[in-house]
């Protein structure tokens, strides 16, 4: 790790962390704590996924649907209007719209095989952009003139990565360049977790060989053909089998290759001085 010590963190000039776990326990509730304090650089994984990875993806999808409406399509053909995707930090709609669901067209449903091509595609486009990192580590010092860098990843980084081995591309290139930190949920974040998925489903990105075994699963639970699968009851009933899946790779992130902090900690940071606390106690008690 970058930091070996409380004392390397307390004494280092420029601080630098990369956050991950599950959406919803608080990663950018402190990120943008921290860049509130004015010498923080957010950068944003999903962000820089759908602007500089998927955005043609998206755009082209849009642009496809418009296409089906006579009268789009003659303004689009004639170049007299444009569409793109208005992406922001705290909209992130275009990326998940476009991934989509999979299941019965009539409900909006993608067939599985279109399903999986975008979640391809958005697995190679969270790799490049994990992989991004250190160049926007140089450019916040370099161009911005902030000292210190927080990467904010989404919740499927660790599907891509095999935090087990020691040469693992993404996580070796990611600790070399920054402190990572697992926000770790309780039993109780779970339950809320699924509560808030349940109550508003909403598109995922999956291992191909998890997304294979619970598809599979459910066609034949459900007694149904691909093309009749409802697209919201399928991802409800995944996500609780996700989030197991998911949590015993964080683990091995953090014991491997990281620190561990928990979202009830997390969610009382108030400034950078609260977390600077928060993490050299972490560094502090990690196991040798």
């Amino acid at each position: 790790m970058i930091y070996g010590s409380a004392r390397d963190w307390r004494e280092a000039s420029r601080k630098k962390v990369l956050f991950f776990g599950m959406s919803g326990l608080g990663k950018t509730h402190v990120s943008n704590r921290l860049r509130d304090n004015g010498d923080w650089f957010h950068y944003s994984i999903d962000y820089r996924i759908g602007t500089r990875y998927m955005g043609e993806f998206i755009t082209d999808n849009a642009k496809a649907e418009a296409m089906k409406v006579p009268f789009l399509r003659d303004l689009l053909m004639s170049d007299s209007i444009y569409i793109g995707s208005n992406i922001s930090f705290e909209n992130l709609t275009p990326v998940s719209t476009y991934l989509g669901k999979p299941g019965a067209p009539g409900k909006g449903g993608l067939p599985i095989a279109e399903y999986r091509r975008r979640q391809d595609q958005f697995r190679h486009a969270e790799i490049y952009a994990l992989l991004d990192t250190e160049y926007f580590i140089d450019r916040a010092q370099r161009l911005y003139g902030y000292p210190h860098f927080i990467c904010d990843t989404g919740g499927s980084i660790c599907e891509w990565v095999d935090p087990e081995n020691p040469r693992d591309q993404v996580l070796n290139e990611l600790s070399k360049h920054t402190l990572m930190i697992w926000i770790e949920g309780s039993e109780a974040h779970t339950a809320e977790l699924i509560r808030r998925f349940d109550k508003a489903p909403k598109p995922m990105s999956y291992q191909p060989e998890f997304l294979s075994r619970v598809w599979d699963t459910y066609l034949v639970e459900n007694d149904c053909a691909p093309d009749e699968v409802d697209p919201d009851a399928f991802i409800r009933w995944t996500y609780a089998q996700a989030l197991a899946h998911r949590q015993p790779r964080y683990r091995a992130m953090a014991g491997n290759w990281g620190i561990t902090v928990t979202a009830e900690q997390i969610g009382s940071i108030r400034d950078a001085t609260d977390f600077d606390t928060l993490i050299e106690s972490a560094l502090e008690s990690r196991p040798r």
